[in-house]
């Protein structure tokens, strides 16, 4: 088990060679595609990008502006929004401050007893069975 040091101890240098290949058939067919492009740029037929007739643009512009998170289709539901989260924390953290500040430490029993009545409230119509089914 090595315990950690504030001192670096050096390691063996390790034998890494990277062979290269030689591929004359790959060198040849570069050599003829280059020859080939500087023929077809000479005669008009291509331009200096490389891309046979119109020039389009790149398919990244504007992307990021259209990205939506992964979500395909906007939710009816308003609190499904991360910002309409973050603001009722907020909102909920800034009210049980200014109430204790106020009224003392009975605000938290207050908010403990209006969050179990939201809770059983939403459980209530969320488990209540449809009447179409």
């Amino acid at each position: 088990m090595k315990f950690p040091s504030i001192f670096r101890t050096n390691s063996p240098m390790r034998f890494d060679i990277k062979p290269r290949y030689y591929d004359p058939v790959k060198e040849e067919i570069e050599q003829r595609t280059s020859q080939i492009k500087k023929d077809l740029e000479a005669q008009g037929l291509l331009d200096k990008s490389g891309e046979e007739g119109e020039n389009y643009e790149s398919s990244i512009r504007g992307s990021f502006a259209n990205y939506r998170g992964g979500i395909k289709e906007r939710s009816k539901n308003p609190f499904s929004s991360t910002a309409m989260i973050r603001t009722m924390i907020i909102l909920f953290l800034v009210g049980s401050l200014f109430g204790y500040i106020y009224f003392g430490p009975i605000v938290f029993e207050i908010i403990a007893y209006s969050a179990l009545l939201i809770i059983a409230i939403y459980l209530f119509f969320r488990l209540k069975p449809k009447k179409g089914r």
